[in-house]
């Protein structure tokens, strides 16, 4: 199995380019090619999609743990030509960076640089990084008994490095300046300046795969202008990175040290009788790890897939409701004015049906979305508060859960991780009061206490008078610092900001379809 790693020197530099232009050009030239990205990113990875017409997966130390990670990666190169991981900010940004994961991976990196107003001074950048590694682990050990450590700290820095491609170079004499600068690492090409390729930006980053930013047009281009200006020989079997061709040789077997759920995760269940998932997807709500769809299909789920923005009712024989993250807020609107679907998913709630929600999913559970200017559409009302967008950034972050009470994804006690990336507030507006009848005296509860002031007995017991539970999880950031508590629940409805990754505790999916059919 071959496979890479593309770093960056910083976000921006154009890794998202450059990865999705060698995955083109690859597929192009006949290789079946399986995209990975590096933390918890739903954009890149349905662009990855959108060029490879394979899912592209998350590898996600913190959140998933190192066996994971391995036998992920493992599972998903096993039956391709090449893997190729996109990294995530510069590569050694984070206490689980994209270096971090080359190393665990023992796999070669390329790193991408962004050559605009730059000349020999690339050659200092690379070896910059090529050796930063090894600089920091000699100036952080002070023992005598650690030479031997030293030495192959330092080797696995300088060998991580294995490649260059520069970006937005300006000519062929540009670059032939760029490369003569750089040792002891190959050059393998680079992108023109000039190249007339852009993925639109908005306010969580780039425009999602299910608006289709990339045309087969562009994405031919892109293929075409990589193929031009980089040496793919050394993707393709005729040349390697290193005298090792960064094979995974030791992952021939999974490691033993725990449970390997994944791989239950991937058997097809034999039971006839599945329990029904109904996934909404479509461009309002896409963002979901594909390990935690395809572990619930594993235990025994069968995934269906509806949209909120145009489908009438929920499907027929759902057992069960998953409504993950994406930008509502750009179609709320459209939300909106789907009646129907707004009834049905209200109805369904306060029957006491299974609902899980994340992020955006949250959003459209609340009684409605104020967009960034302002202009209020009505949601499903099971929640009595309404969301409100943000010009800036609200929160971001590894996010670890401590479950107060039993739910849907697990008992009490239990810790799961995932991450919170988001533009939106919950707001409660004492002014809105056209909203549902059935949920007045639930808003009253709300509408009169903030968030942040919410009344102590309430906040004790976990229970307003309408059935609302409100903030199950206990929350802690990946440094271990206390979070205000989140989580909410509406009988069998349960919904949070944070993006949960099922593949953080072995029990999360096989939980999650027990408490469906145990109602």
């Amino acid at each position: 199995m071959n496979g890479f790693i593309i770093a960056g020197t910083h976000s921006g530099c154009g890794k998202t380019t450059i990865t999705l232009g060698l995955m083109a050009a690859l597929k192009k030239r006949g290789l079946k090619v399986q995209p990975f990205k590096a933390g918890p990113d739903f954009i890149d990875t349905g662009l990855h999609r959108l060029v490879t017409g394979r899912h592209s997966r998350n590898l996600d130390i913190w959140m998933c743990g190192e066996d994971y990670v391995k036998e992920c990666f493992y599972k998903y190169s096993t039956d391709v030509d090449i893997s190729i991981i996109e990294g995530v900010m510069g590569m050694y940004d984070g206490e689980h960076s994209t270096a971090k994961l080359a190393g665990l991976l023992n796999l070669p990196v390329i790193l991408v640089v962004d050559a605009y107003g730059m000349a020999e001074s690339a050659g200092a950048v690379v070896k910059g990084f090529r050796e930063y590694r090894a600089a920091e682990q000699q100036n952080s050990r002070a023992t005598v008994v650690e030479p031997f450590a030293t030495a192959l700290l330092s080797y696995c820095a300088t060998e991580l490095i294995n490649g260059v491609i520069f970006n937005r170079v300006a000519s062929d004499n540009h670059f032939k300046r760029l490369k003569d600068s750089v040792r002891d690492v190959t050059v393998l090409g680079y992108l023109p300046r000039d190249l007339d390729f852009e993925i639109p930006h908005r306010h969580l980053g780039l425009t999602v795969a299910e608006e289709n930013p990339l045309t087969e047009k562009n994405i031919e281009k892109l293929a075409e202008t990589v193929m031009k200006h980089v040496d793919l020989s050394l993707f393709c079997g005729k040349k390697t990175l290193t005298n090792k061709p960064g094979r995974i040789a030791s992952y021939s077997v999974i490691p033993a040290c725990r449970e390997s759920f994944l791989a239950e995760g991937l058997r097809t269940s034999r039971n006839d009788n599945k329990t029904i998932i109904a996934v909404a997807y479509d461009k309002a709500f896409c963002f979901y790890y594909e390990d935690n769809l395809d572990l619930l299909r594993g235990v025994g789920a069968e995934i269906v897939t509806f949209s909120p923005l145009s489908d009438s009712a929920i499907p027929d024989k759902a057992d069960a409701i998953y409504i993950g993250g994406g930008y509502p807020e750009l179609y709320a609107e459209e939300l909106s004015k789907n009646k129907s679907m707004i009834e049905d998913i209200y109805n369904w709630a306060n029957s006491g049906n299974p609902i899980y929600a994340e992020c955006g999913g949250l959003m459209y559970l609340s009684k409605g979305i104020y967009d960034f200017n302002g202009n209020f559409f009505e949601m499903a009302g099971v929640f009595p508060f309404d969301t409100e967008m943000k010009k800036g950034r609200s929160h971001l972050g590894y996010r670890e859960i401590l479950l107060k009470e039993d739910c849907i994804l697990g008992k009490k006690g239990k810790r799961l991780r995932g991450h919170e990336f988001h533009y939106s507030e919950i707001k409660d507006r004492r002014q809105n009061t056209e909203h549902r009848e059935q949920n007045t005296a639930c808003h009253s509860v709300l509408d009169t206490e903030s968030r942040e002031g919410m009344d102590s007995r309430l906040r004790t017991a976990g229970m307003t008078e309408c059935g609302i539970q409100t903030r199950i999880y206990f929350i802690k950031d990946n440094n271990g610092h206390n979070l205000p508590d989140e989580g909410y629940r509406f009988k069998n409805t349960l919904a949070s900001y944070i993006h949960i990754h099922f593949g953080s505790d072995s029990e999360i999916a096989r939980n999650f379809l027990n408490h469906i059919k145990e109602q």
